[in-house]
């Protein structure tokens, strides 16, 4: 299984959305500094995941919420906007 992971830097409150069949070494990774796009923003939460049965889907999904850009999708997503 694949999961969509969406993480929130308790640093500057910035998002980072990815995927990844080991969510747990990914988030280690990230926190690690390991990840060059990340490593400014340390440390990550995790705050959204949603699972995938094949790579294809969840890669599709992520950039899926990607190009939600911050917007009213994406904080209705992580239930910060309320209609």
């Amino acid at each position: 299984m694949y999961k969509v992971y969406i993480l929130k830097s308790r640093k500057n409150q910035k998002h980072y959305t990815g995927h990844s069949a080991d969510l747990e070494k990914r988030i280690f990774r990230h926190n690690s500094g390991l990840v060059k796009s990340t490593k400014n923003s340390i440390p990550w939460e995790l705050v959204y995941t949603e699972e995938y049965a094949t790579r294809s889907d969840a890669y599709q999904r992520e950039l899926e919420i990607k190009s939600y850009k911050g917007g009213i999708k994406f904080k209705r997503l992580l239930g910060l906007w309320k209609d």
